[in-house]
């Protein structure tokens, strides 16, 4: 449960720092939220196998170099979560042609998700904690219920939370995590 919960709330802030709560808030604001969240919610999934995939072929390396390998994932981790919160969020997302059913609408906001997630932040938490603990179910559990957690707000006003805490803020503590998980895999592979 534990490890649940730690991949919950880092998944959780990385996701909150992350563009795609945008895009998920734009759709909703065009499209039936419902049918957004669906598709949201299936893209998450897909990024979660993903994530656990690389995360289990990850903790195959023996111990010392699977935590190097884990400190300079979580410093690149730390580095994109800043450098996401840095980054302009006022972009306009356009969406081109709108979908005219709720499963289009659905296709449309899985598609979406899918394609923004791959090699995201969040998704490189999930395989790194994948690879450190030896319970798959749990950081699973734990990175979609952060992810769809997130979704739901970018879809049922997402934005007040925006107006609320601002989004360099959530950034800074999720980067500050990852260096301190950083330092501890590092101290890890060090020590043995």
């Amino acid at each position: 449960m534990t490890v649940a919960a730690i991949t919950f709330g880092l998944v959780f802030l990385a996701e909150m720092a992350d563009t795609s709560g945008l895009v998920t808030l734009v759709l909703a604001s065009r499209l039936p939220a419902r049918w957004v969240l669906l598709g949201v919610c299936a893209g998450m999934l897909v990024h979660v196998g993903v994530a656990l995939a690389a995360g289990g072929l990850l903790a195959l390396l023996p111990g010392r170099l699977l935590e190097a390998v884990l400190a300079l994932i979580f410093l690149v981790g730390a580095f994109l979560i800043y450098r996401e919160g840095e980054e302009d969020d006022d972009d306009d997302i356009e969406l081109r042609a709108t979908p005219k059913t709720r499963w289009g609408v659905v296709a449309t906001a899985f598609g979406v998700t899918a394609l923004s997630e791959f090699a995201d932040p969040s998704q490189i938490i999930a395989a790194s904690l994948a690879a450190r603990y030896d319970d798959l179910l749990a950081v699973g559990i734990g990175a979609v219920l952060g992810l769809w957690a997130v979704s739901a707000i970018a879809v049922w006003g997402g934005d007040r939370l925006r107006r609320l805490v601002p989004v360099r803020w959530v950034t800074r503590v999720a980067a500050l995590i990852m260096v301190g998980l950083a330092v501890w895999a590092a101290v890890e592979a060090i020590v043995g």
